[in-house]
């Protein structure tokens, strides 16, 4: 039921769906002066939506920042990859078709190959409300055996269907295995603040490594702070998904 929830909250607090109701709102507002409220309202949102500057602001004040590889655990057990960048709805199935966050897989990559840790444990199975045959971790260890990570190294943990299950599955599959104990948390950079809190509440304590940034450098040029980006638009309903996530979770006591 949470899970089905949380779809449905998703949908509900999408920007483009406040647009549309504002917008609707004004088509069927009998009074002008009501007609112009919703036209306003509609605007006000739009402009402030598409800033590229005001959303990249918010961005860099909720992501978690860079972690250098020198901060790291010299030689750390594992490094647990979370899914969530693969369409594994996307046909042909002959292939892995990588989305927005594909740096959570480089990333992992990365510190396996510079000795940083030991194994690649992939957590994460089907986060669509129909469940899908294929997994995403399964998906992602091929692209891992591809880049020559060995079998050994990899371990899948491939049920769980959002952060928490993450979390609570990723323990259970370290149960049988006391000497995986220091852990690297590969996500991405807006997702790491919910994901590391899910992780500390069900014991686990991982050191946080972000990934797949959104935000960019501060910009100083007219276009930076002027111009409308539709890509703004994206980050907001991500950035509003995290936020609303964040805040049942931590209300859930999932935190």
């Amino acid at each position: 039921m949470f899970f089905l929830l949380s779809k449905i909250l998703d949908f509900v607090l999408l920007p483009t769906v406040w647009l549309l109701a504002l917008l609707l709102g004004a088509l069927v507002a009998r009074q002008p002066r009501r007609k112009r409220q919703f036209l306003v309202a509609a605007t006000a949102l739009l402009l402030i939506t598409t800033n590229s500057a005001l959303v990249n602001e918010a961005l860099l004040a909720w992501e978690q920042a860079p972690v250098a590889l020198a901060a790291l655990p010299t030689h750390a057990d594992a490094a647990v990859l979370l899914t969530g960048i693969t369409a594994v709805n996307k046909s042909p199935h002959d292939r892995v078709y990588l989305g927005p966050g594909a740096d959570r897989l480089t990333n992992a990559l990365w510190l396996y190959r510079a000795g940083r840790v030991r194994r690649i444990i992939i957590s994460g199975g089907s986060g669509a409300v129909v469940k899908k045959s294929q997994t995403e971790a399964a998906e992602l260890a091929t692209l891992l055996r591809l880049a020559g990570v060995p079998n050994s190294a990899i371990m899948l943990e491939d049920q769980s269907r959002n952060t928490r299950e993450n979390a609570l599955f990723t323990k259970r599959l370290l149960a049988p295995y006391p000497d995986i104990d220091s852990l690297v948390l590969v996500t991405s950079a807006f997702h790491q603040r919910r994901a590391l809190g899910c992780f500390r509440k069900v014991g686990l304590q991982p050191v946080a490594f972000p990934a797949g940034y959104r935000s960019s450098d501060r910009g100083n040029t007219p276009d930076y702070w002027l111009l409308p980006n539709p890509g703004a638009l994206e980050n907001v309903s991500l950035l509003v998904h995290e936020i609303a996530g964040w805040l049942i979770y931590k209300a859930m006591g999932y935190l």
